[in-house]
C-alpha cells in the first residue's frame, strides 16, 4: 500500500523551515493505518501547527517491505509532509500507546538515522520525547528517550519544545563527539529543572537487590526526585482539531473523531486510563456540536464518533445524541458511540443512538458475576445488560460483542461459567425479540496488572492459567451463535513483561530488535520465542518479574512517577480487595 508512504493528503499542514523557529515529527510507533486512526496525534498536531513559529510533521513505522527498500537504498526514513530525515527535526515525539510497540521506537530512530541510545547522542541530534500510557512506566524505555512527558500532552509539549530550542540558542556552538554529550546532558538537566512533568531517565540510577529494583538514586541533585503529570483545568478550552488530515488510503477509523470528556468518573481497579486521566473534564455540547459541524465541512466523513472512557457517562449525553442527530441524520451522516457503560441508561441508549447502519452493539462487563465485580469496583447489572440489549434487538441491533477478562485476582470457575451464560442469554434474548439467536462474541483478554491501579503488586497469572481458562471457556459453549475468542496468550504475558519491568527490560527490548523483531503487535509478524529468549540472555527472571506478587512496602519500578490521589490511594483500594477477596473464598 504505497499511498501510506507519499503523503499529500486533504488538510495537511506545509510549512517553509526556513521561516520556523523549530521543527517537531510527531513519530507513531505503528503503521500509517493505525497511527492515522489515532485521534491523539490528530490533536497534536492541529495544536503545534496552529503556531506559526513551529511546523508539526508526521512519521510512522513503515512495515517490513517499506524498511527493506529505505535500507537497500541508503534512504532515511522521513516526514510525510516535507520528505525531510528525521534526523533533521528539532523534537522528535513518540505516543507509547503498547508495550509491543517499543521495538518500533527502535526501528524509526535506526532508520531515522539518530543514535539508538541517548548516552550516544549530542546537542545536535533530535531531542527525543515519549508520552501516551506506557510512559506511566518508562523504565523499560529509559536507554532510548530523553524526556518522558507525563500527563496532558498539550500542556506538556509546546512548553518542552521551546524550553529544548532555547536551550540549543544558549548554548550557541553546537559541538560534536564527547563535548557535544555533555553539551545535550546539560540541556536535559535544564529540561528537568525546568518542567515538574519531564522526566529525564539518565540522571536516575537503578540499584537492584534480589532480582527486583530497590531504588531508584538520583545522580545530581538539581533534579526532582518525582515527577508530576500535566493536567488541562479546562478541557472546553483547548481547541478541537476540526481540519483532520483524511488519509487516501482506508485506515482503521475513518471518521471525525470528537471527544467529549476526559477521564472517568468510575473507579474500576483494573483500570489503569481511570487514575492516569485524572481529574474528570467535560467539553459543552455546543463545542462539541460546532466542532463536529466544522469538522464535517473540512473533512466529508460521513461518520462522527464521540470518544471518552465512558461516553454515555457524558453529564449531557442524551442532549448532545440528539443535536447530533437532529444535524447530521439529514445528511446521512452516522453518530457512533463506541464506549457505552452498562447501567440502567443502557436501557435508552440503543434506541436513542439506533440507526440504519449500526447494527452491532458493544459492551464492556469485563465480568459476568456480581461478587467478581464488585471486587474489581465495576459496578453493573446484568438486569440493565440484559434488558439493554432486548431494547437493541427491538431497534434493528443484530449483533452485540462483549468484552471480559480472565485472570482476575480470586477468579474461579463459575467466574468462566458466567462469560458463557451471559453471552447465550443474550443470543436467546434475540430469538425472543427477532425470532431467531442473536450473534454474540465473547472476546476475552488475559488480565494484566498495569501500573498505577490498586492491583499493581498482584502477580499476572501463569501460562498454563490461561491455557486451561481458554479450553473451559470453548468446552461450556453450547450455542451456535455464540463466538469465544481469547486474546493469544504469549502476547499477553509479553504485553505483562514489558509494562511492569524495570530499566534492564531494554536491554531485552533492543536484544529482541537486533534479532529481528519488527510490528511485533501485528500477529503475523510476532515470534514469542524470539522474545523469551532475548529475556533469558539478558537475566531477566520471568517468573520473579511477572508472576510474584509484591508487597505493599516494596520499591515499584514506576513510583517516581506521580498520579492523582497517588500510591496511598491505591494502597487502600489494593487492601479492601484483598478483604473482598478473603470474603469471596470464605463464602464458597
Amino acid at each position: 500500500m504505497p499511498g501510506q508512504y507519499i503523503g499529500g493528503e486533504l488538510n495537511l499542514v506545509l510549512k517553509d523551515h526556513r521561516r520556523l523557529r523549530g521543527k517537531l515529527c510527531l513519530a507513531f510507533p505503528d503503521t500509517y493505518t493505525i497511527g492515522m486512526s489515532h485521534h491523539g496525534l490528530q490533536v497534536l498536531y492541529s495544536l503545534m501547527n496552529s503556531r506559526e513559529d513551529w511546523a508539526c510533521e508526521r512519521a510512522f513505522t513503515p512495515l517490513v517491505d517499506m524498511e527493506t527498500r529505505l535500507r537497500d537504498a541508503d534512504l532515511p526514513l522521513y516526514s510525510l509532509e516535507t520528505y525531510t530525515p528525521l534526523s533533521d527535526f528539532d523534537v522528535i515525539g513518540f505516543s507509547l500507546q503498547y508495550e509491543i510497540g517499543s521495538i518500533n521506537v527502535l526501528t524509526m530512530l535506526d532508520l531515522g538515522r539518530i543514535p539508538l541510545r541517548g548516552e550516544q547522542r549530542t546537542l545536535a541530534d533530535p531531542l527525543i520525547i515519549a508520552g501516551g500510557p506506557c510512559a506511566q512506566n518508562p523504565e523499560p524505555m529509559a536507554a532510548f528517550i530523553d524526556i518522558f512527558a507525563t500527563g496532558d500532552g498539550e500542556p506538556s509539549l509546546p512548553r518542552i519544545c521551546d524550553a529544548w530550542i532555547e536551550i540549543k540558542e544558549q548554548a550557541g556552538a553546537v559541538l560534536s563527539g564527547e563535548a557535544g554529550r555533555r553539551q545535550r546532558e546539560e540541556g536535559l538537566a535544564e529540561l528537568a529543572r525546568q518542567l515538574p512533568f519531564a522526566y529525564a531517565p539518565r540522571f536516575y540510577e537503578p540499584e537492584y537487590v534480589d532480582g527486583r529494583l530497590a531504588a531508584l538514586q538520583r545522580t545530581r541533585s538539581d533534579v526532582p526526585e518525582t515527577i508530576e503529570p500535566a493536567v488541562i483545568a479546562d478541557l472546553d478550552a483547548i481547541p478541537l482539531p476540526t481540519a483532520p488530515i483524511v488519509p487516501y488510503v482506508e485506515c482503521v477509523h475513518d471518521r471525525i473523531a470528537i471527544e467529549i470528556m476526559r477521564g472517568c468518573p468510575w473507579q474500576c481497579r483494573f483500570c489503569q486510563s481511570t487514575v492516569i486521566k485524572r481529574p474528570l473534564r467535560i467539553r459543552s455540547v455546543d463545542t462539541i456540536v460546532e466542532g463536529a459541524w466544522e469538522s464535517y465541512l473540512n473533512t466529508g466523513y460521513n461518520e462522527i464518533s464521540v470518544l471518552s472512557l465512558s461516553s454515555s457517562d457524558y453529564p449531557h449525553f442524551e442532549e448532545l445524541i440528539t443535536r447530533l442527530k437532529e444535524r447530521f441524520k439529514p445528511l446521512g451522516v452516522n453518530v457512533s458511540v463506541p464506549s457505552l457503560r452498562v447501567n440502567d441508561q443502557l436501557r435508552s441508549i440503543a434506541e436513542l443512538i439506533g440507526n440504519d447502519r449500526r447494527s452491532s452493539l458493544t459492551l464492556a462487563p469485563e465480568v459476568a458475576r456480581d461478587d467478581m465485580r464488585e471486587q474489581i469496583r465495576k459496578k453493573i447489572k446484568n438486569d440493565d445488560l440484559y434488558e439493554g440489549c432486548r431494547v437493541a434487538f427491538q431497534n434493528n441491533y443484530e449483533s452485540v460483542k462483549l468484552y471480559f477478562m480472565c485472570g482476575l485476582p480470586g477468579e474461579r470457575p463459575v467466574d468462566l461459567d458466567g462469560i458463557i451464560d451471559m453471552a447465550e442469554t443474550i443470543a436467546d434474548i434475540g430469538k425472543e425479540v427477532r425470532g431467531r439467536r442473536a450473534r454474540v462474541t465473547a472476546s476475552v483478554s488475559n488480565f494484566v496488572p498495569k501500573a498505577h491501579t490498586p492491583y499493581q503488586w498482584n502477580g499476572m497469572q501463569t501460562r498454563e492459567y490461561f491455557q486451561w481458562a481458554h479450553r473451559y471457556l470453548r468446552d461450556r459453549k453450547r450455542a451456535r451463535s455464540v463466538h469465544v475468542k481469547c486474546h493469544d496468550i504469549e502476547t499477553s504475558l509479553l504485553e505483562g513483561v514489558l509494562s511492569r519491568g524495570d530499566r534492564r527490560i531494554g536491554e531485552v527490548i533492543e536484544l529482541a530488535w537486533r534479532r529481528g523483531a519488527r510490528l511485533d503487535s501485528w500477529s503475523e509478524n510476532f515470534n514469542a520465542d524470539r522474545w523469551w529468549g532475548a529475556l533469558a540472555d539478558v537475566g531477566v527472571d520471568v517468573e520473579t518479574a511477572l508472576h510474584r506478587p509484591y508487597d505493599l512496602n516494596d520499591k515499584l519500578p514506576w513510583d517516581h512517577v506521580n498520579v492523582k490521589y497517588g500510591r496511598a490511594f491505591l494502597e487502600k483500594e489494593q487492601t479492601r480487595a484483598t478483604i473482598q477477596l478473603q470474603d469471596m473464598a470464605d463464602a464458597k
